[in-house]
This record gives structure tokens, sequence and C-alpha cells, in this order.
């Protein structure tokens, strides 16, 4: 549930909160899912909300539960100004990188925004967006409100996308590991191969020797 605050107390605020007295009033906060994955795609988010509202329980998607993210994740979009997501394929990640990708699901979450943001707080150290109002954060899923936000409707946008995927390719439980590299992932391309959303430039050990794959 929202409470009407100015922007909130805690360390989650003090971004916004500095950037509000400043003058900003569309902050937006942008956060991706998906970066070390084997498969999939990555995806990005980008929040903005209006100063006074603060959704309990918003922090770092990785320190929440399912069911939270889950509930917050409709939470967000219903009091959120607005978001965007921003996708980019296993395909294009192999083409261009996985760093480069992830900037450019950033920049396509915020081009997705309905209203363009004054400012915007990014998760990270790298500065990927084309304007000069923007601030990265290290660890800013667990320092910012807005990014917070914004990492809980990548990661749930991300989740729900795999597990559609895991019904398509049963053999690889996408469903549970999210294309990350579990055991039993690692086993199943071991088993299986690699199927078509799985990104060819995250190359396993025993892919790389081949005579470790034997002996395996």
């Amino acid at each position: 549930m929202a409470d009407e605050i100015f922007f909130g107390k805690g360390h989650l605020f003090k971004y916004e909160t500095e950037l509000y007295l400043k003058g900003y009033r569309l902050i937006a906060g942008v956060d991706e899912a998906g970066r070390g994955p084997l498969a999939g795609p990555v995806v990005a988010a980008a929040v903005i909300f209006k100063q006074g509202v603060a959704i309990e329980g918003v922090n770092d998607s990785k320190k929440l539960s399912e069911k939270t993210r889950e509930r917050l994740f409709y939470e967000i979009r219903k009091y959120a100004v607005s978001y965007g997501v921003g996708m980019i394929s296993n395909k294009r990640i192999d083409e261009i990188d996985i760093l480069r990708a992830t900037f450019e699901a950033m920049r396509r979450a915020v081009d997705r925004l309905s209203i363009k943001p004054d400012f915007v707080l990014i998760d990270g150290r790298d500065a990927p967006l084309d304007m000069k109002e923007q601030m990265s954060i290290i660890k800013g899923d667990s320092l910012s409100y807005s990014v917070a936000a914004a990492s809980i409707i990548a990661k749930v946008t991300r989740d729900k996308l795999m597990n559609f995927y895991g019904k398509i390719y049963p053999r690889y439980n996408f469903t549970q590991n999210k294309g990350y590299a579990t055991p039993d992932h690692i086993e199943a391309i071991k088993k299986f191969g690699r199927c078509e959303i799985h990104r060819k430039s995250f190359r396993l050990q025993f892919e790389k020797d081949p005579q470790m794959h034997l002996e395996l």
C-alpha cells in the first residue's frame, strides 16, 4: 500500500530527496536483470514516481522473496507516474556483448517512459544514457527507492518470460533456474546441447575444453 509522505524516510530516499530539493520533479530510477545468465534476454526497467508516494516493502529485488516481488510488481505499476521496459535478446547480446546490450536495454526502457524524466538514477558505475542529467550509483538498487522499484519491474518481467520459455524448453528447467548457471542447467547443456535462447557468447569451461567434456 502506498503512503502519501514527502518522498519517504530512510536511506532509500536520500538521492530522490536531494534531487527534489534541487528542483527536479520527474526522477526516474533504472536497473536491469539478467546480465549473468547463460540463456534469455537482459531486461531493464525505468520507473518514475511523483514525490510523496512510497510503497511499503520496495527494496533491491534480490533481497525479496518471489511472492513479495510479484506483489510489488503490480503496486509499482499502479502508483508510478510512468514506467518503461527495455529488452535485448540473447542473439543481440551475442552480437554486441552483454555490457553494450545492458546499456541498450536501459536506453530503451527510458525511451519507453510516457513522460520524459528530469533526472535519471542508474544502478551501476556507468552512464549509458544520452543525457546530461543522470547519475550512476554503485549498488543503486539498495540505495535508491526509484532504482529499487526498477529492479523489481525488470526482475519480475524477465522471470515471467523465462517461465514461458520453461514450457517451450522443459529440458533446461528455466522455470526454476531462470537461465542462470545452476548445476541442473549445466548438466542439461552437457546432455542436450544449447537451445534457441542460449547465449552462444557465454561459454562454459567444458565447452572450451573438449577433452574435459569427454571426461565428464
